[in-house]
């Protein structure tokens, strides 16, 4: 099976998980921002996440065209729930060890993304402007015809 997407991922103490969580969700709609597009980003309620996950957050872009809300990233953290699995310890202060607290998430879902970018940036003649964000990696082209 092939993924189209960015995956991001984190150790954390369990003092700092929730500000690493905060931080992913943070990288993860930063890009979103970046290239302009209406988005959100959803809390999932405990009753629509898997057992390992403690919290959990979608986000999710505008597509005009479809008149539809697309899922582009989600965010997870799992306690210690992965690490006791994989056996993932640190050393905190005063000795012995402890289990660190995983997060990760998808960061971008790449088609959703395009599907979203050409749905928002769609033109009446049939062209797309580039967003902003991307001209550098267009040389000069700010539009595709």
């Amino acid at each position: 099976h092939e993924f189209d997407k960015v995956e991001i991922f984190a150790y954390a103490t369990p003092e700092q998980a929730p500000d690493v969580l905060d931080e992913l969700v943070e990288r993860a709609e930063s890009g979103i921002r970046d290239l302009g597009l209406a988005h959100r980003v959803i809390e999932i309620c405990t009753g629509d996440m898997g057992q390992s996950h403690h919290r959990s957050f979608d986000i999710e872009v505008y597509a005009p065209g479809a008149d539809q809300w697309l899922e582009v990233s989600s965010v997870s953290w799992f306690t210690d729930y992965q690490a006791r699995r994989g056996n993932i310890r640190y050393r905190p202060g005063g000795g012995g060890t402890a289990m660190v607290h995983t997060l990760n998430g998808s960061a971008l879902a790449v088609p959703r993304v395009w599907a979203a970018i050409v749905e928002t940036y769609h033109r009446a003649d049939g062209g797309i402007d580039v967003p902003e964000v991307l001209l550098p990696y267009f040389r000069g082209q700010t539009r595709i015809a």
